[in-house]
């Protein structure tokens, strides 16, 4: 079995290490966002295209992230995978939400 190797970084790639994973995490949250008020109708349904707007631009930011820090390729497969994920886990969590709520109504509820 191979050592493990970590790729060392360079003193000049650090902040954009830092801000590339920043913006991943903030156009992650922007996407769930979107989606998720748009689907609650608090926002009219044109708020789709930005919300998958925010996706593209997580996942670009993802992918700059994963060349700067050297990723292999088993990682570069892992954030794809996430990635994909990521694209239907607010559609999920909403649908889920959406049909407990519906089996709530239809048994009376009782409070």
């Amino acid at each position: 079995m191979e050592p493990l190797v970590w790729p060392t970084i360079q003193p000049d790639q650090f902040l954009p290490i830092i801000l590339y994973a920043s913006f991943v995490l903030i156009w992650g949250a922007a996407y769930a966002a979107l989606i998720t008020v748009a689907k609650m109708g608090l926002w009219p349904r044109i708020t789709y295209p930005a919300g998958y707007l925010t996706w593209g631009l997580q996942a670009w930011c993802l992918y700059e992230l994963s060349v700067l820090i050297q990723a292999n390729a088993f990682t570069y497969k892992v954030l794809a995978v996430t990635l994909i994920a990521y694209l239907f886990v607010p559609h999920l969590y909403f649908r889920l939400i959406d049909h407990s709520e519906q089996r709530y109504e239809q048994e009376g509820g009782t409070s």
